[in-house]
């Protein structure tokens, strides 16, 4: 039943597109692009429509607006889902294709199987949501990482100051799975199995998309890249920014 709500919904952006989601060559994209992949056999029964369908949308607002580097390359991680499931999807958005899909681990602030809580805050131990681009590769406490840039303001956009990175951790596997019930748990990053860690940064680095979505959270309605009517309420001010990733 929530796999058709979630088909109804897909059909409805295609056919009738957001009222905030000006009529541009963006738009015809994002229309053109989600029906494709909604199609694609990898995508289809891999990924939650909606959360594809939201992915999808905040990733033209921010090409709109200059701000993803890596064109056709889309990371989506679904919160929703517990964490003994595959939750993290590398997407190629031109080529149509799922270039991988794995285990990642939430803050241990944020639940213990499922991921029930969210903030932006230095010291929460718990995950952020939303849309953020990938920075630089570095090595530093946990080895090879990626920096995260949220693009959020007042959801991720701490997550620089907080170090919330990519790294590789050995409490995400299977074997910590059949141990314990559930992945352990991170102080805020998407941690990565060793076994894959590398690979999925080498295909994400460097300016491309990153998309960390909760149903249950209410993060949907605040987001100004999802709720383009919203954009006027969040005036600029100055962004402050911490460099913290030596100690990580």
């Amino acid at each position: 039943m929530m796999r058709l709500i979630s088909m109804l919904f897909i059909m409805m952006m295609i056919v009738f597109p957001s009222e905030g989601r000006s009529l541009s060559f963006e738009n015809n994209a994002f229309r053109n692009t989600l029906s494709v992949l909604s199609q694609s056999p990898e995508l289809k029964n891999k990924i939650d429509p909606l959360v594809l369908s939201k992915a999808l949308s905040g990733y033209y607002s921010l090409k709109e607006q200059g701000k993803v580097n890596r064109d056709g390359i889309l990371t989506v991680i679904d919160f929703n889902r517990p964490s003994i499931d595959e939750r993290l999807f590398v997407i190629d958005i031109n080529q149509s294709r799922l270039l991988y899909s794995g285990l990642v681990a939430h803050g241990s602030g944020s639940g213990d199987n499922y991921a029930q809580s969210f903030s932006n805050a230095q010291g929460s131990h718990q995950s952020s949501l939303g849309f953020y681009t990938t920075g630089d590769t570095y090595d530093g406490k946990n080895g090879y990482s990626l920096k995260l840039l949220g693009m959020e303001r007042g959801i991720n956009d701490h997550a620089e100051a907080r170090s919330i990175v990519i790294h590789g951790a050995s409490y995400v596997s299977y074997d910590y799975i059949r141990q314990h019930g559930r992945l352990g748990r991170s102080q805020g990053c998407p941690a990565l199995s060793f076994d894959s860690f590398q690979q999925v940064i080498n295909l994400i680095k460097g300016g491309s998309c990153l998309f960390i979505y909760h149903g249950g959270s209410g993060y949907a309605i605040k987001s100004t890249l999802l709720n383009h009517d919203l954009v006027f309420l969040h005036k600029l001010r100055p962004h402050r920014s911490i460099n913290a990733y030596q100690n990580v």
